[in-house]
C-alpha cells in the first residue's frame, strides 16, 4: 500500500486543537494505521508512563508515543485498527481521550523558522570572530602582501557567510523595493553591500582599509535583533484554523439498511444521525428521536447542562452527555456554527493585525531619511573632490553608522527582557507587540466560567442533608456521567462518606438516575422528574420514597486572585466588564461580589465579539481575558488578549498573552511592566536618535571611516541592550 493510499484515522478532540503534530504518517510502514489522540487530562510523567504502558501491552500496537506539551498520544498500530479500539482503554486507565483530526490541524513554521535563523546568526557569529582576528593583524601593522592576503582570506570568508546569513535582510528589502516603498531592511542592505563593495574595491588596489569586519559586524548584530523579536513572537498560526480543526470527521448517519459510518464532508441538509453519550454533534440539527442533556459550554462557556428533547436545536461541538440522540441535519460543512465561529475569529485578527507596533512607525521616517543622507553625502563629497573612491567611502560610512541596528533592538531586547519578568510571575507572551498594545489599555473585559471564576460546580449545601440521604445520594451520583453528579460524587468521597446499597440502579438520559433502597424508590436529577420546586441556582434534586424533594446546590468558586485583581484594576482607574454566557442572576451576583459595575448576560460569541468592537469603536483600548471558545472571537477582536493556561486551545492561539499559572493576581502587574517596557522602547529610540545627531556629521564631515562607523554602531547596539536590561 503506497503512502498516499494509507488509512489516515482521525478525528476532532473536544478539548484540544494545539499545534498539529509533524506527518508521523511519512515515517510508517506499510499496512500501519495511524491514530492521534488528544489527551487534554493528563500532566505530568507518570500520566505518560500510564498511557504508554497501556497502549502499548494492546493487540496490534507497533507503538504509542505521548507529548505531553502537545497532550497527544501517537499510535503506530495494525491496519483496520481505530480509535474505537483505542479510546476506552485510555478511558479505563483514568484519561480523558478523544480522536484527532491531525489532517485538518495546520502545522506551525515557527519552530522551523526559529531554527533557521539561529543557524544563520551562528554562522554570521562565527565567521565575525575569525574576521576580528584577521583584523587585528592588520590593525597590528601588517602591511603589503600580508596585509593583502589577511583582506582576501577575510573577503573569502565573509562573502558566503553574508550570503548565506543576510537572506533575511536581501529578501524584506527586495520585497519591499518591488512594491515600491521603503523598509529598515532596505538601509540595512545597502549598509551590508555598501561596505562590502567598498572592501573588494580596496582590496583589489591594494588599500590599506578593508571593511569586511564592518559589514560581518553588522550583520551578525541585526541577526541578533532578529533572534530576540522572534522568540518573543505566538506561534505562527491562526486561530481561525485551529477553530475549523475542531470539527468531527466522521458520523453515524441512519439509512434504510442500517447505520453508516460516513465523513462529515458527505454529509446533506435532512440526513438523520445518531450521536451516542459522550459524542459531539457533527453538525447543526434538529433532534427527532431520544432524550438527553447536553453541554453547550463550546458556544455559551458555561458548563450547566441543558436539557433535550426531540425539537430541540443542536449546534457543531456541543456534546451529548447521556443519551442516545437521532437528529435530523439542518446546517452542514461551512454553514454550521462551528465554522461560523471560525469566521468570525478570521475577521477579528484580520482587524487586529491591523495595528502598527514602534519600531514600524519609526521606519516611516528612519528609511527615507538614511538614503537621503547618504545619497547627499556622496553627491556633495564628489563634486567637492571629484574622488570616486573618497566619496564612496564616506556615503559607505554614512550608510553604516546610520544603519538600524541600534533601532532593530531597540524592541526586542526590551520585549525579550520584559516577556523574562513576566514569565517569572506567571504570564507567557506570545505576540511580539503586545507588551505595547498592553501598555494602552483602559478597558478590562473578564469572562465569568473558567476566567474569574474556577468553572466546576461545588456543592454548598452538604449540611441541609442527613447522613443517611448522603449516602443514598452518593450512590445515585456514582451511577450518572452528568456534570453536576460527578461533583456531587467528589465531594461527598472527599468527607469520607460511604454509598448505600442500592439496586436495580438506572440513569434515564435528560431526567436522572433512579434506584431501590429498602424497597423505596430514590431518584436524583431534574426537579420536574424528582418533584422539586423551583431554584435559580445549579441544582439537582434528591427524593428518597414519598418524602420531600430536597435539593443539593451548586457555586462556581473564584479563581484565586480574581478579587485582587479586580480591584486593583479598578483603583488604577480602569473600567472593567464581566460579560457572560451565563444567566443574568448569577452574572449579576458574581459582579456584585467582586465590585464590578457593569456586567453583560447571556452572551453568545458573536454577541461578545461585537461589544468588544464597539468599544473600540469608541476609542478604548481593550483587554479581554477569556478562557473558552465562545471567547475566541471577542479575544481576537481585542486590542490585546489574555487567556489562562486551562483554556481550550484555540482560545490560547487567538490571545497573545497566556496566564500560566491558576491566579489572575498578576495582571494587573503585567499592566505596569508594559507600561515601563513601552517607556524603555521610547528610551531606546531616543538613544538611537541621539546617536545619529551626533554621529551622522561626523560622517558626512569625512571624520569617520567605515571601520569606526562600525564600531560607533556596535556600541549604539550595546547601549541600546544596556538600558533594556533596566526592566529585570
Amino acid at each position: 500500500m503506497t503512502a498516499a493510499m494509507r488509512p489516515q484515522v482521525s478525528a476532532c478532540p473536544a478539548c484540544s486543537a494545539a499545534p498539529a503534530a509533524e506527518a508521523i504518517a511519512a515515517r510508517a510502514e506499510p499496512q500501519n494505521a495511524h491514530v492521534m489522540l488528544s489527551l487534554p487530562t493528563i500532566h505530568c510523567a507518570n500520566c505518560i508512563r500510564t498511557v504508554e504502558e497501556v497502549l502499548n501491552a494492546a493487540p496490534g500496537v507497533r507503538s504509542a508515543r505521548v507529548n505531553l506539551t502537545m497532550k497527544r498520544v501517537a499510535i503506530d498500530a495494525d491496519n483496520g485498527l481505530t480509535a474505537e479500539d483505542f479510546i476506552p482503554l485510555v478511558e479505563g486507565a483514568g484519561y480523558e481521550a478523544h480522536e484527532l483530526d491531525s489532517g485538518a490541524l495546520s502545522a506551525t513554521q515557527t519552530d522551523r523558522a526559529g531554527r533557521d535563523l539561529l543557524m544563520r546568526l551562528a554562522v554570521a557569529g562565527f565567521a565575525m570572530m575569525n574576521v576580528m582576528l584577521l583584523s587585528i593583524s592588520v590593525w597590528s601593522g601588517a602591511e603589503g602582501p600580508t596585509r593583502d592576503m589577511f583582506h582576501w582570506i577575510s573577503a573569502a570568508i565573509t562573502l558566503p557567510t553574508i550570503a548565506f546569513s543576510g537572506q533575511i535582510f536581501f529578501r524584506n528589502a527586495w520585497t519591499a523595493l518591488r512594491a515600491g516603498r521603503l523598509n529598515m531592511d532596505v538601509p540595512i542592505s545597502l549598509a551590508i553591500l555598501l561596505a562590502v563593495v567598498t572592501s573588494l574595491w580596496e582590496t583589489s588596489l591594494s588599500g590599506e582599509h578593508a571593511y569586511f569586519d564592518a559589514a560581518i559586524a553588522l550583520t551578525f548584530f541585526l541577526l541578533t535583533g532578529r533572534y530576540l523579536d522572534h522568540r518573543t513572537r505566538s506561534i505562527a498560526r491562526s486561530a481561525a484554523e485551529e477553530l475549523a480543526a475542531l470539527e468531527v470527521p466522521r458520523a453515524w448517519r441512519l439509512t434504510p439498511e442500517g447505520e453508516e459510518q460516513v465523513a462529515v464532508s458527505e454529509l446533506a441538509v435532512g440526513d438523520l444521525l445518531r450521536v451516542r453519550p459522550g459524542g459531539r454533534m457533527p453538525v447543526d440539527g434538529e433532534i427527532t428521536e431520544g432524550q438527553s442533556e447536553l453541554d453547550r459550554s463550546l458556544l455559551t462557556g458555561e458548563t450547566r447542562p441543558v436539557y433535550a428533547a426531540p425539537g430541540t436545536s443542536v449546534s457543531a461541538g456541543e456534546v451529548n452527555l447521556t443519551g442516545p440522540l437521532v437528529i435530523r441535519a439542518t446546517a452542514v460543512g461551512r454553514e454550521t456554527s462551528l465554522h461560523r465561529m471560525a469566521d468570525l475569529v478570521a475577521v477579528a485578527e484580520a482587524g487586529r493585525a491591523n495595528y502598527t507596533p514602534l519600531a514600524d512607525k519609526a521606519a516611516k521616517l528612519y528609511a527615507p531619511g538614511v538614503h537621503i543622507l547618504s545619497a547627499l553625502a556622496f553627491a556633495g563629497w564628489y563634486l567637492w573632490t571629484f574622488d570616486f573612491r573618497v566619496a564612496l567611502n564616506i556615503a559607505a560610512a554614512v550608510l553604516i553608522i546610520t544603519c538600524p541596528c541600534a533601532l532593530g533592538l531597540a524592541v526586542p531586547a526590551v520585549t525579550t527582557a520584559a516577556s523574562g519578568r513576566l514569565f517569572r510571575k506567571g504570564l507567557l507572551i506570545k505576540d511580539g507587540t503586545a507588551l505595547e498594545r498592553l501598555a494602552e489599555v483602559d478597558t478590562v473585559v473578564f469572562d465569568k466560567t473558567g476566567t474569574l471564576t474556577s468553572g466546576t460546580p461545588e456543592v454548598t449545601n452538604t449540611g441541609d442533608f442527613t447522613r443517611n440521604d448522603l449516602e443514598i445520594a452518593l450512590a445515585l451520583a456514582e451511577g450518572s456521567a452528568h456534570p453536576l453528579s460527578q461533583s456531587l460524587t467528589a465531594e461527598l468521597r472527599g468527607m469520607g462518606i460511604p454509598p448505600a446499597e442500592l439496586s436495580a440502579i438506572t440513569e434515564l438520559p435528560g431526567h436522572g438516575t433512579e434506584a431501590l433502597w429498602r424497597g423505596q424508590t430514590v431518584r436524583l436529577g431534574r426537579s420536574a422528574w424528582v418533584g422539586g420546586g423551583q431554584s435559580d441556582v445549579t441544582s439537582t434534586w434528591l427524593r428518597v420514597g414519598e418524602g420531600p424533594a430536597q435539593v443539593f446546590t451548586f457555586a462556581d468558586t473564584l479563581r484565586d486572585g480574581a478579587e485582587e485583581a479586580v480591584r486593583d484594576l479598578l483603583e488604577s482607574g480602569k473600567r472593567v466588564i464581566l460579560m457572560s454566557g451565563d444567566t443574568p442572576r448569577a452574572v449579576e451576583t458574581l459582579a456584585a461580589r467582586l465590585g464590578i459595575p457593569q456586567w453583560i448576560a447571556e452572551a453568545l460569541p458573536q454577541d461578545k465579539a461585537a461589544r468588544v468592537r464597539a468599544l473600540s469603536d469608541e476609542g478604548h483600548k481593550v483587554l479581554m481575558v477569556g478562557d473558552g471558545l465562545n471567547d475566541t472571537a471577542a479575544l481576537a477582536a481585542a486590542h490585546v488578549s489574555i487567556s489562562p493556561a486551562s483554556a481550550l486551545d484555540a482560545a490560547r492561539v487567538a490571545s497573545d498573552i497566556v496566564l500560566l499559572g491558576r491566579s489572575l493576581a498578576p495582571l494587573p502587574g503585567a499592566l505596569g511592566t508594559a507600561r515601563r517596557a513601552t517607556r524603555r522602547i521610547r528610551e531606546n529610540f531616543a538613544i538611537a536618535s541621539w546617536y545619529n545627531v551626533i554621529a551622522v556629521p561626523l560622517a558626512i564631515a569625512g571624520l569617520c571611516s567605515p571601520l569606526i562607523a562600525a564600531l560607533a554602531m556596535s556600541a549604539s547596539s550595546i547601549t541600546v541592550s544596556l538600558n533594556a536590561l533596566r526592566l529585570k
